[in-house]
């Protein structure tokens, strides 16, 4: 493996400061779930705080469908924070001043690591439509290559939300020795036939693009926009509540004027919220990666190999468990949270959950909210505490 490294500023003002992205060439092989091997890969991550002595304070951050490696802190040239600066950084929730913290953007993404826009050495040509499908133990595993490569044994824990929450499982399956905790946020251990649903329509969405180009937009010089954007719109609409769309939005509109007779366009706030978010969405992401990580969502059963069967599944965990939930959460309702918690307890795990009341529905684990970040700062100091021999 190759490593190229940069340091981090922290700032003492409650954010990381000022962050450079880092990249590790993976030239060991890595068989994924489907059979195929990539005979090497590239990684991009970031790190906020210091690692200790003894190696033991390192922190996974496992992000979920179009997140990446920027977390926190902000770049030289871009003010914008990373995606959950809001509870990583000195005194936050997850304590860089504690924690040694790494947040990666995992292979079959489109910010650096090698995936659909990466070129393939076969061909010579943008990998497009022909990247391999994943699954998310192939995440876990070429996240196991960069732990190795940073000389990290074991993590203090593994922290996602969504497909996030999902990875940190799949840790504790896969490599039950590598890490003490996993902190499980508004997930699931299998999608219910509603979001498989969204998925699909959304994938038909940038399918049904014409400049799609059966995914090999590239070798065309084109980009599905149109079909991204309206995949972004009917995502994002899943992960807002009904009560917050009600609240921010209502039916106001943001032209035209009906009393009047103008001829202007009408346009409710809520339609060009959307747009705009659709927009935003697919100037930056890209549409191969969006449908193969819709599918890795749809594939991902924790229990499958267990004959369907989450009590036996999670026998194998030696770590701690977090569990949170979101009351306005229907894309990933607090009964999902509550069966893997239900189930940990029936395989004897020690297991914390906790119900947060939210009117921001599955968006609520990226956005501030006292009692959840009291909750997730609370287990983790706990955690810091028993890493620095601190008597409770």
């Amino acid at each position: 493996m190759s490593l190229e490294n940069s340091n981090d500023r922290r700032d003492p003002e409650g954010s990381v400061g000022h962050v450079t992205p880092q990249k590790l060439v993976v030239e060991q092989p890595l068989r994924l779930a489907c059979g195929i091997v990539l005979p090497t890969h590239t990684l991009v991550y970031e790190t906020y705080g210091t690692l200790n002595q003894s190696r033991s304070n390192a922190v996974l951050i496992c992000h979920a469908l179009s997140s990446n490696h920027h977390a926190a802190g902000v770049y030289e040239d871009d003010s914008k924070p990373g995606w959950w600066d809001h509870y990583i950084g000195p005194g936050k929730a997850i304590d860089t001043n504690r924690f040694f913290v790494v947040g990666v953007n995992n292979i079959g993404s489109c910010f650096g690591s090698t995936g659909p826009t990466s070129v393939n050495p076969e061909t010579g040509d943008p990998w497009g439509a022909n990247f391999p499908p994943l699954r998310a133990r192939d995440w876990v595993e070429s996240q196991k290559l960069l732990m190795e490569s940073l000389n990290i044994d074991c993590w203090a824990a593994v922290i996602g939300g969504s497909l996030g929450g999902m990875q940190a499982m799949r840790w504790s399956l896969e490599h039950p020795d590598k890490l003490l905790n996993a902190v499980v946020i508004a997930s699931s251990m299998k999608l219910t036939a509603q979001n498989i649903a969204f998925n699909e329509i959304a994938r038909r969405a940038i399918k049904s693009d014409p400049d799609f180009c059966d995914g090999h937009y590239l070798l065309e010089d084109k980009v599905p926009l149109r079909g991204l954007a309206l995949a972004r719109m009917i995502g994002h609409v899943t992960y807002l509540s009904d009560e917050l769309m009600g609240q921010k939005f209502g039916r106001d509109l943001r032209m035209g004027d009906l009393i009047q007779g103008k001829t202007d366009p009408v346009e409710f706030q809520i339609e060009s919220y959307l747009n705009y978010q659709g927009d935003k969405f697919s100037d930056f992401f890209d549409a191969n990666s969006y449908i193969l990580i819709t599918k890795m969502l749809d594939y991902f059963d924790l229990a499958r190999e267990y004959n369907h069967d989450p009590v036996a599944a999670f026998s194998h965990a030696m770590c701690n468990f977090l569990v949170i939930s979101f009351s306005s959460d229907w894309r990933f309702s607090p009964s999902r949270s509550q069966e893997i918690t239900d189930a940990l307890i029936a395989a004897g795990k020690s297991v914390s959950y906790i119900a947060i009341d939210s009117e921001h529905g599955h968006d609520a684990f990226l956005l501030p909210n006292q009692r959840y970040q009291d909750a997730l700062g609370g287990y983790l100091s706990r955690v810091a505490d028993q890493l620095e021999g601190v008597a409770p």
